[in-house]
């Protein structure tokens, strides 16, 4: 009988590893693809929960994607987001400084929470431009 289970969990190991290896293999989806690829996602979660409306309004956004999205426009949109995000940084820590300067610690706070905020979403986008 103890022969048996490590008998058992090789030929379970040894059937799942295939798959597993070619899930690891399959490339990863870049650009508009991974784009459409996401939304057709969101469209059968839509569907697997009776949003009609909410899957209307992704396939509107899947056909608007398969029409007119271009890997250069999209890359070009992202590095965009990256600017503005990198603007608002800016922005927030000059507030952070001159709160600072003032020495009201409430304001303080507050402008280091935004700024916090707004250094995690220049992440959020630096993150989205490789993808």
């Amino acid at each position: 009988m103890k022969f048996l289970a490590p008998l058992t969990l090789f030929a379970a190991f040894s059937l799942t590893t295939p798959a597993l290896m070619a899930a690891e293999q399959a490339p990863e989806l870049t650009g508009c693809a991974a784009k459409r690829q996401a939304i057709s996602t969101q469209i059968e979660q839509a569907k697997a929960h009776g949003n009609s409306e909410q899957q209307a309004g992704l396939e509107k956004a899947l056909s608007e994607t398969t029409a007119n999205c271009t890997d250069a426009s999209l890359k070009k949109e992202r590095e965009n987001k990256v600017l503005e995000a990198k603007h608002e940084v800016s922005r927030r820590q000059t507030d952070l400084d001159k709160a600072m300067k003032k020495g009201d610690a409430e304001k303080i706070n507050k402008r280091k929470d935004k700024l916090a905020e707004s250094r995690k979403e220049l992440q959020e986008a630096l993150d989205e431009l490789d993808k």
